[in-house]
């Protein structure tokens, strides 16, 4: 019998885990001698590459362009795989009261919120501006945490944009705590999963049995008409836009390595001078 694999997990309490968390209280790992303790990182891909680093977590699922830059910089970790194939919706979103701000051409030079340095909000903000032709040096930052930051910072005038998963923020639209008036969607694809490379050379053949179990229950997820009253309920979103999220949306449900969409990753944070150059040299062999 193989020795029983204990990990922490983190990732967003978002609705793209929802295979994981059906596994998990399912008891699919449990079965295979795998104890996974999912941790819920509101702070997103900022806060889980400083618990990979910290070793306060073992596994993340997070941002692929976020984990990306943090391991050619140094962080000690690999990427098992993708995890969610499709690219993600930011959301641009203002604050609501300040009708000056209509259009994303009119942010140019505004401050923008992000969770952290490296989060998505922070560097999907660059393939905003370099999308727009803005002076990429002249961006500016207020690092507040989370959603919740975000939202306080709107509001607060202490930023005036805050990019952030469309259908997440969508609620807080409603209620009228920010105002959404367009999107910027990543050029690949979005959600990888990365393993500290401790446990990765430790738990290998674990490893990819808990991928291949996550990998079969997201095309359950996928497939079953239920999903999106499963969806609704639990992320407390609105039928229709968890249905319309999930079209979306494409899980990678036979683990395939998408080469080709890492090299349009490093090769957007060149442009952005977000890495260098001696950083981008055998980036697969760094990255795997």
């Amino acid at each position: 019998m193989k020795n029983k694999m204990r990990l922490k997990i983190g990732g967003v309490p978002e609705h793209f885990n929802l295979p994981w968390r059906l596994a998990m209280e399912e008891g699919d790992f449990r079965k295979e001698n795998i104890a996974l303790h999912w941790e819920d990182m509101g702070g997103g891909t900022g806060q889980m590459i400083k618990g990979l680093k910290n070793k306060t977590i073992d596994v993340a699922v997070l941002l692929t362009e976020g984990v990306s830059r943090a391991i050619l910089q140094g962080l000690d970790a690999k990427i098992l795989q993708v995890y969610v194939t499709s690219p993600l919706h930011w959301g641009i979103h203002v604050p609501f009261d300040d009708k000056s701000i209509q259009r994303t051409d009119e942010l140019e030079g505004k401050t923008f919120a992000i969770s952290r340095e490296g989060s998505g909000s922070h560097l999907m903000a660059y393939v905003l501006a370099d999308q727009k032709g803005w002076d990429i040096d002249k961006l500016r930052f207020n690092s507040v945490g989370d959603v919740y930051g975000g939202l306080w910072a709107l509001q607060n005038n202490e930023a005036q944009a805050f990019l952030w998963e469309k259908y997440t923020t969508h609620p807080y639209t409603e209620q009228e705590k920010c105002r959404y008036i367009d999107e910027v969607v990543t050029p690949w694809p979005c959600f990888v999963i990365a393993v500290r490379s401790e446990v990765a050379e430790e738990y290998a053949e674990q490893l990819q049995t808990m991928l291949d179990i996550v990998n079969k229950k997201a095309k359950m997820v996928k497939e079953d008409e239920n999903t999106p009253q499963v969806l609704a309920w639990r992320y407390g979103l609105k039928l229709e836009d968890v249905t319309k999220w999930l079209s979306e949306t494409s899980w990678n449900y036979e683990g395939a390595r998408f080469d080709k969409d890492f090299e349009n990753v490093i090769d957007y944070l060149l442009k952005l001078k977000l890495i260098t150059d001696e950083e981008a040299e055998d980036y697969m062999k760094k990255l795997f």
